[in-house]
């Protein structure tokens, strides 16, 4: 079958349209600079998902954010479509629209980056800012979402396993978090394949959370500090 021209396209001008932040963090970390035209484009590809509010993206090698800003943006439109005439509901889905974003990131400063590019988002399409509670349970919800670390060890810049929030929103102001580690969510096709050990054993026995959280409200996230 013959190439996707649309994905021969995107191949053939990612070089030429990345920006870099230095010569020396390319060489390092191979770190480039998708540029927005190609992050719609590429997301366009998924767009049903991308507009649904609890859809749930993450980017192992998330940069500055990039894609994460777009994500968030298309799913707050979703939320303004949807939950636009009711104050309290366009609040706690956009909160939750926001907790269903993730990412990875290597580099510490990008990572900060990332996280106040998403706040910033999120406080200009609710019109908030740190005094209101919202404002800082996201802030939270994004030290939590988003996390320094590698990708490919599957660990946080300390050392230790990354653990992913999987938050749910359970209507009335209340959101239910259960913690799942990252390098055992990875194994999914491992468990499945027929002659696994595991293969007999259902999701929900495999993926337990390694902890779970009693109901929470904004007030109650707004409390909490982040990493």
């Amino acid at each position: 079958m013959a190439p996707d021209p649309f994905i021969k396209h995107l191949q053939s001008h990612a070089t030429s349209f990345a920006a870099i932040k230095s010569k020396q963090r390319v060489a390092d970390h191979g770190e480039v600079f998708t540029p927005a035209w190609m992050v719609d484009a590429m997301l366009d590809l998924v767009k049903d998902e991308s507009a649904r509010i609890d859809s749930r993206f993450l980017e192992p090698a998330c940069g500055s954010g990039n894609f994460l800003v777009q994500i968030l943006r298309r799913k707050l439109a979703a939320v303004e479509l949807k939950y636009g005439k009711s104050d309290f509901e366009r609040r706690h889905y956009a909160l939750y629209a926001l907790m269903c974003i993730y990412g990875i990131e290597l580099l510490a400063d990008n990572i900060a980056e990332c996280r106040a590019n998403m706040l910033d988002i999120l406080a200009e399409y609710l019109n908030i800012d740190e005094s209101d509670d919202l404002f800082r349970a996201a802030f939270y919800v994004l030290s939590q979402n988003l996390v320094h670390g590698d990708a490919l060890t599957m660990c946080v810049n300390t050392g230790e396993p990354i653990t992913f929030a999987e938050w749910g929103y359970l209507g009335k102001g209340k959101f239910q978090r259960r913690d799942f580690r990252f390098d055992v969510l990875t194994g999914s096709s491992a468990f499945s394949a027929e002659d696994s050990l595991f293969a007999h054993l259902g999701k929900h026995e495999i993926f337990q959370p390694t902890k779970t959280y009693p109901p929470m409200t904004v007030s109650e996230l707004a409390t909490l500090e982040g990493d």
